[in-house]
């Protein structure tokens, strides 16, 4: 069982890994500076996380709002709320965890290398950028089976809308150097998701 003191080195390696991420970018950021950020040894750091990689997932997992939890929740149980209100809450927490790991991502693609060590590392972890859609065609088919929307709904195309139109605000806000508030998000959520919805209800 964890300690205290290894839950709190832990945190705070995430949190060190977190603001170096996004201020120095992926590519530039190293174990050694995690550690030395976070106050610990580098040995330390690899007693909590197997890579850099395996870093930056859970950052993506554990330190931005997370869609996961979410759409495996709807799935198996939408608690009485209309596809659309869950659609429009899948929007907004993607459209906020696009928002946040856009910087953080950016900088692999400026080395080829980086990324492909990456690419192979989510691989053998079992995750990746797709697995959101993935978990939300199947939610879309579980309404399907449900008869909440069509029949012949695509869910697949449906998931692919949603979360790329997520994506393109997430990434316009960043580029421009604009928060998306609370107020426009809500918007913005609840407009997609009534446009989805209107091509597969």
């Amino acid at each position: 069982m964890p300690t205290r003191e290894s839950t709190s080195t832990r945190v705070r390696i995430l949190e060190a890994a977190e603001r170096l991420m996004r201020t120095i970018g992926l590519a530039r950021t190293t174990t050694k500076e995690i550690a030395r950020a976070a106050g610990c040894s580098e040995a330390a750091l690899y007693k909590h996380f197997s890579s850099k990689e395996d870093l930056f997932v859970r950052v993506l997992e554990e330190r931005l709002p997370n869609l996961g939890p979410l759409l495996a929740g709807l799935t198996a149980d939408p608690r009485g709320r209309t596809v659309e209100q869950c659609l429009t809450d899948i929007a907004r927490t993607a459209t906020l965890f696009y928002e946040s790991s856009v910087t953080i991502a950016a900088s692999l693609f400026a080395e080829p290398a980086l990324l492909e060590r990456h690419r192979e590392a989510v691989r053998v972890m079992g995750v990746g950028p797709h697995m959101p859609l993935l978990a939300l065609a199947r939610y879309l088919r579980t309404e399907r089976d449900h008869g909440r929307i069509r029949a012949d709904a695509d869910p697949e195309a449906a998931a692919e809308l949603l979360l790329g139109a997520c994506f393109q605000q997430a990434f316009f806000s960043q580029f421009m150097g604009e928060d998306i508030t609370p107020g426009r998000l809500d918007d913005f959520a609840a407009g997609v998701a009534r446009t989805v919805l209107a091509g597969i209800a």
